[in-house]
């Protein structure tokens, strides 16, 4: 045993000898923003009377909720969500790709520890009588079994850390699968969320453009019967009919769209289209939550799981120049079996029979053209994009936190316009029918002031289901409060 201790000692110290050492490994740190806030991002918003009409404040020290969506008191909306998070295949996919990666980083870790296996085998032999006397003399060979039962026992020492390395990637690959998963559910319950929102507008436009082709219908009567009677040219018939055929024309599209946006929230949700109708409900039956969180850029990149699976990139790039910067340095293992042999089962343990081999291998790369070099050189490079890949993902994350900031501005400021011009509509509307009650005007004015109106509401309908969708927008860009979740339990690898 000390023989070989010293031949192995001296082995090692051989191949460190000849090996020319590469430099280390760079330390995986994502850098941090250097952005402080969005822009200009006013404290409130602008507020107008009826439905999504509420001012929103911006909030710098309010917490995402983990059920952001609940802020919209809707129990159909809730339902739907919450079915979606339960049936959806896209999340029990990620689910299952996490504890893939999970079961891999528990196989990897394994590999550090020695590794037994036992065998035990029996075989018939037969050799000539020239080489072994018969024992039978009526046999012309000599027929005998043999009997064999064998422990092996293989150890790597991870000298120079090539295992560890080996595991902080797959380790970081839990990570990133990790995050990948909050990501499905953030994408999910967003797309939930803002594909209600449509439909519910959809639905709204629809009602809003059947009034107008039905007042359309009725211009186009009363202006053919003026045509009759010479008080109408044949442009002013032809200018109506155009009207008509417009708004006609726009409900096939509205009705397309209305199918096509519940085919795909019945996928959503994890139903087949022809399943369960989705449960209707309108913008009248929404909460347009009021308090909004405004969470700075230095909490945005904790709380992005997109940001967060970015940054568990780059540990899996670092890790991974670790295992190629090591794979140039030497490998060492240890081998060790015994076994025992015999000619019958019941003489396998007995006196004479066990054999036993101790071995040390240390071995390196003398020459290969440079191919471990460039394996080297190549993973250090993919660790330099995984670094440009989080920062480009860190500007996305604050490009759609600003967006949401700004639609909601603008969304707030078109809903008053559009307020005010249903009012003023509705306000002529009024007038025009006073004035045909008391005979002044005709029955075409008293149309053409309530299509006017009708088409304010269609505008209305459009303006209020766009502050919904972009409240949600802004969950969504801040993260979607995963962390705040209850059904997310504490993460352990």
């Amino acid at each position: 045993m000390r023989c070989f201790a010293r031949a192995f000692g001296l082995a090692i110290l051989v191949v460190l000898a000849g090996c020319k050492q590469p430099q280390p490994p760079p330390t995986p740190v994502p850098p941090a923003p250097t952005a402080s806030g969005y822009g200009q991002v006013p404290s409130i918003t602008a507020s107008a009377p009826g439905t999504a009409g509420a001012a929103q404040r911006f909030l710098v020290d309010m917490d995402v909720p983990g059920q952001w969506w609940t802020l919209f008191h809707s129990a159909e909306l809730n339902a739907l969500i919450d079915e979606g998070i339960r049936a959806n295949p896209d999340v029990a996919a990620a689910q299952a790709a996490l504890r893939s990666a999970r079961e891999t980083l528990y196989a990897q870790r394994a590999s550090a520890y020695p590794n037994a296996q036992g065998s035990l085998s029996i075989s018939r032999q037969q050799v000539p009588t020239f080489y072994a006397p018969p024992i039978n003399n009526r046999n012309s060979e000599y027929v005998y079994g043999v009997h064999t039962a064998s422990l092996d026992v293989a150890y790597t020492p991870d000298v120079f850390g090539n295992l560890r390395y080996q595991t902080a990637t797959t380790a970081a690959a839990v990570d990133v699968q990790r995050f990948e998963v909050e990501a499905t559910y953030l994408t999910l319950t967003s797309n939930i969320a803002a594909t209600a929102f449509t439909l519910a507008s959809l639905r709204g436009q629809i009602e809003v453009t059947n009034r107008i082709v039905a007042i359309d219908r009725d211009l186009l009567k009363l202006t053919q019967t003026a045509r009759t009677y010479a008080q109408a040219a044949g442009l002013d018939v032809l200018t109506q009919e155009a009207a008509l055929r417009a708004a006609e024309q726009s409900l096939p599209a509205l009705d397309k769209q209305l199918a096509q946006t519940r085919d795909q929230l019945a996928r959503l949700v994890g139903r087949a289209p022809s399943d369960t109708p989705i449960a209707a409900f309108d913008l009248a039956s929404l909460h347009l939550p009021e308090d909004l969180p405004l969470s700075l850029p230095s909490k945005l990149i904790l709380q992005r799981p997109d940001i967060a699976a970015a940054g568990a990139a780059i540990a899996q790039a670092g890790a991974q120049v670790g295992v190629a910067y090591t794979n140039r340095l030497p490998n060492f293992s240890i081998t060790a079996q015994t076994a025992t042999q015999a000619l019958s089962l019941m003489g396998l343990f007995g006196p004479g029979s066990f054999l036993s081999t101790l071995t040390a291998e240390a071995a390196t790369t003398f020459y290969d053209h440079g191919t471990l070099k460039h394996r080297e050189a190549s993973a250090i490079a993919a660790y330099d994009q995984a670094a440009a890949a989080y920062q480009g993902t860190v500007l996305s994350g604050l490009q759609n936190v600003a967006d949401a900031l700004a639609a909601l501005r603008t969304d707030a400021d078109a809903l008053r316009a559009a307020v005010r011009s249903a009012a003023t509509a509705d306000h002529a509307l009024r007038i025009v029918r006073y004035q045909d009650e008391a005979g002044e005007v005709s029955q075409l004015a008293v149309l053409n002031a309530e299509q006017t109106y009708q088409q304010a509401e269609l505008a209305l309908v459009q303006v209020q289901a766009a502050r919904y969708s972009d409240t949600a927008a802004l969950f969504q860009a801040l993260g979607g409060g995963w962390w705040n979740r209850p059904d997310t339990a504490p993460y352990t690898r």
